[in-house]
């Protein structure tokens, strides 16, 4: 069960009895599904890129798709596929929240 105060949902690639999750490419295929749900709207190009709203990544070697509170907020529908996607599929879900990663001191 997902909290309603949830800022941000981890997809893993990693089903409930630890299995990983196939095909391969399932995380860059489902944010490029949601590609158009994005701050202001579609706009023309906008599929070329990842909404910020569901961005595929790796962690700790597995893949994962992070999903913000904010494509809730804008598109409840899309928010529920997301969710439903990972349900159907038995995939494991954690809520955190992504620190982006920060370079070294400069010496």
């Amino acid at each position: 069960m997902i909290s309603s105060t949830a800022k941000e949902i981890f997809i893993q690639g990693i089903t409930k009895d630890g299995r990983t999750f196939r095909p391969s490419d399932w995380a860059e295929r489902l944010a490029g599904v949601m590609s158009s749900f994005r701050p202001g709207g579609a706009f023309p190009g906008s599929y070329l890129s990842y909404s910020p709203w569901c961005v595929p990544t790796t962690i700790n070697g597995v893949k994962c798709v992070v999903v913000n509170r904010a494509l809730r907020d804008a598109e409840p529908m899309a928010w529920d596929f997301c969710v439903n996607f990972a349900k159907d599929n038995d995939l494991q879900v954690a809520e955190a929240c992504l620190v982006p990663d920060t370079p070294p001191p400069k010496a």
